[in-house]
Order: C-alpha cells, then sequence, then structure tokens
C-alpha cells in the first residue's frame, strides 16, 4: 500500500485523505491550525502522526463529568465546579475517581476539510489516568469536528492512584485527518501478505491467525515468564504518583505481579486495573497509523484499553528484521469477577493511511518508550 513520500500543507485537499505527518504538523502548527497563543508548541511535542497536549496553568475539580452540546464549555462549566485548583509551579493533586477539567495549552484553528481525535498517551493510560477531550459545541469526547476552531480542554479522573500534575505536562495527543482513510480488512491481508503487519513467535501471522472485522483484533498472552507472571494489578492505598517524574517510582509501591491459574487462565477481580501483554506482536510501516479500540465480549463486564494511538514505526525497523512489537492491554472487568484465558480476543487495531510518509517514526530515535516491549509497566516506574 504506497502513499506518497513527500507532501506540504498547501498540497492537502478533501482529495488527500489521511492521517497528517510529523512534517505536516509542524507546518500545521507554523499555519496556525494548532497554536498555544503566546506560548510555541515545541518540536519536541511533535510526534509521527500526533501532537502532544499540555495542561494550562489551572484545573477545576467537577462534581460530575459532562458535554458541552450546543454551548461553550466554559459557560456550562459554573454549574459543576466544586473547586479551583493552582497547577503552576510544582502544580496540584488529584484525587482518584474525581473528574478534573483542565484547560489546555493549545487551541485550533482547522480548516473546513481537517477533523481531529485526540487520546491519552501511552504512560497516561498505563497509570490509569482515564482522560478525555473536550471542545466547545460538541456532543462527544476526543472527536473534534471538522473546521472546529477554538480551545480544547481534557478531563482527567485517575481512578487507581491519586496523581500530581502540573502545567506544561502532557497527558494527551491529537491526530489531524483529512477525509476517510480507514484500512479495509481485505487490504489488511494484502499488507500482511506483502509487509507482515501481524506476527505470532516472531513470525508472520497466517490466515488462521489472522482475524479481522472492521479492524484486526489482538488477543491475550497468558503463557508467562517462568512462575506464571503474566502482568501486573494496581494497588489499593498507594503513595503519591507524580505523572511529571519518569523513572522516579518503585513499583512495587504500586503494582503486585500477577499470575495465571492452571490451564492459562486468570481470574479479573471487580473495578481493579490490570496490566498484561497481547500474544501478537504488531508492526505499524510509515504509510499507516493505527489505533487501539476497546473490545467488547458483549457481556458488559469487561474494558480493555484505555489508551489508544500506534504511530508509524511501532515495531518496525528500515531493514525488516523487527517483528513487530507486542501491545500493552489495559483490562478492568465491572461488577463480577471475571475468567479470562490465554488467546482470548480483547482489543482491536484499526488502521488508516498516512497522508505521506512521517519524516520521523516512532522508535529511540526520537526517544519512544515502549518499542520492542516485553514489560507493561509505563515509564513513570523503575524496572
Amino acid at each position: 500500500m504506497k502513499v506518497p513520500e513527500a507532501m506540504h500543507l498547501d498540497d492537502l485537499s478533501a482529495a488527500t485523505p489521511g492521517v497528517l505527518p510529523s512534517q505536516l504538523l509542524a507546518e500545521a502548527v507554523d499555519a496556525g491550525w494548532v497554536s498555544a497563543g503566546e506560548l510555541e508548541v515545541p518540536a519536541t511535542n511533535i510526534q509521527p502522526a500526533s501532537v502532544d497536549l499540555r495542561l494550562g496553568d489551572h484545573a477545576y475539580a467537577l462534581r460530575c463529568s459532562f458535554l458541552a452540546r450546543d454551548q461553550p464549555v466554559q459557560r456550562k462549566l459554573d454549574d459543576f465546579v466544586v473547586d479551583k485548583l493552582d497547577l503552576s509551579g510544582e502544580g496540584a493533586v488529584l484525587a482518584t475517581n474525581r473528574p478534573y477539567l483542565v484547560p489546555l495549552l493549545e487551541r485550533l484553528e482547522l480548516p473546513g476539510f481537517v477533523r481531529a481525535k485526540a487520546n491519552p498517551k501511552s504512560s497516561t493510560g498505563r497509570a490509569d489516568v482515564f482522560t478525555r477531550v473536550i471542545t466547545d459545541h460538541s456532543h462527544r469526547f476526543d472527536e473534534v469536528a471538522a473546521g472546529y476552531r477554538g480551545p480544547l480542554y481534557i478531563e482527567v479522573v485517575p481512578l487507581s492512584f491519586t496523581v500530581r500534575v502540573r502545567a506544561g505536562l502532557a497527558l494527551n495527543q491529537l491526530r489531524l485527518f483529512v477525509g476517510r482513510s480507514r484500512v479495509s480488512d481485505t487490504e489488511l491481508w494484502e499488507l500482511q501478505q506483502t509487509g507482515p503487519i501481524l506476527f505470532v513467535d516472531g513470525q508472520p501471522a497466517g490466515r488462521d491467525q489472522f482475524s479481522t472485522s472492521d479492524g484486526l483484533f489482538l488477543s491475550l498472552d497468558l503463557r508467562g515468564e517462568q512462575g506464571g507472571w503474566v502482568g501486573y494489578r494496581a494497588k489499593r492505598n498507594t503513595p503519591l504518583l507524580d505523572l511529571g517524574a519518569p523513572g522516579a517510582h518503585r513499583s512495587e509501591n504500586f503494582w503486585e505481579r500477577v499470575r495465571t491459574e492452571r490451564g492459562g487462565r486468570l481470574l479479573l477481580e471487580p473495578e481493579m486495573f490490570y496490566l498484561l501483554l497481547s500474544e501478537e506482536a504488531v508492526r505499524v510501516p510509515p504509510g499507516l497509523a493505527c489505533e487501539m479500540t476497546a473490545y467488547d465480549p458483549t457481556s458488559g463486564e469487561l474494558r480493555t484499553h484505555y489508551a489508544g494511538f500506534f504511530d508509524p514505526g511501532f515495531g518496525y525497523d528500515k531493514e525488516g528484521a523487527m517483528p513487530g512489537s507486542r501491545a500493552a492491554l489495559e483490562v478492568r472487568a465491572h461488577d463480577v469477577p471475571f475468567m479470562i484465558e490465554h488467546g482470548q480476543r480483547l482489543c482491536k487495531l484499526t488502521f488508516e493511511r498516512m497522508v505521506c510518509e512521517p519524516a520521523k517514526l516512532y522508535g529511540e530515535a526520537i526517544g519512544s518508550s515502549y518499542q520492542g516491549q516485553v514489560d507493561t509497566l509505563g515509564k513513570h516506574f523503575r524496572r
């Protein structure tokens, strides 16, 4: 599947569908499509297929979550605020299970043919911090309408840990899209045969391992390491987690390791948060971007994956030697204990074409944290 190697912002129109890559995102910042008022949008905040969104200098503690619908967010806000917190300097502490709304530093001035979508950064999801972006006059979270011009707000809800945040911290990221560029299931299988995107045990997945339904399914690895260890479960009543201090926290203060029962099964305790790994490894070539979406097994008892974007270059190297990278799965059972088993499908990847290949790819060269991961813990924790 070929996409152009180069393109400029002036070349874009409704007839050039795809996700904007890093070099066009940089041009979009210069053109004012994405701006931060008197502040600059740092070049380091531009990822291969997204822009990091930064917290502003204050947050509102809310009595409930809400959507703006037919009004500006600021106009509806007064009905729900219970406190205002200062995020400058050392920042502020956000308590668990309380929704907070933070005006973001970035705002948008999009052309009529460009839309946007937000998602939590991977490290945010792995810390079990639920986030979603809100815009004026919108009835949806995280989806930004084509041609939107206005401020951005982020709702933040720490679910497992009490956290500290401060102004300038990036918890979410934003992708810009032109038109509809979803890759069909038929095209995904054609890709698998010419330049594999899914691997099992280091080998390209065969037809019987390549399951699609409006996206590509991933399943769960519960074989585990020696001793049956398969992942982590968040502890209760933990110390404060500073989201602006990567590598500063002892993992054992926040997580306990979990292992399987005989037969490769794991019993999920209700409302506990688990970090597990996918059985398959994923390779995202330069011409594609993808998003992990929750897979609902229709029981209503299970929620998987709270963070979503996979950038071009994830699990990929130009020589073709890297057999993908496994995906971290964020899992929570609701209401009742729920048994999951090795190989069970837990989430789905949807792929989008890039407008053109990005000038930089996900990986160590740009400081990406999770290339070739074999451990699910986020970057805030010492290994």
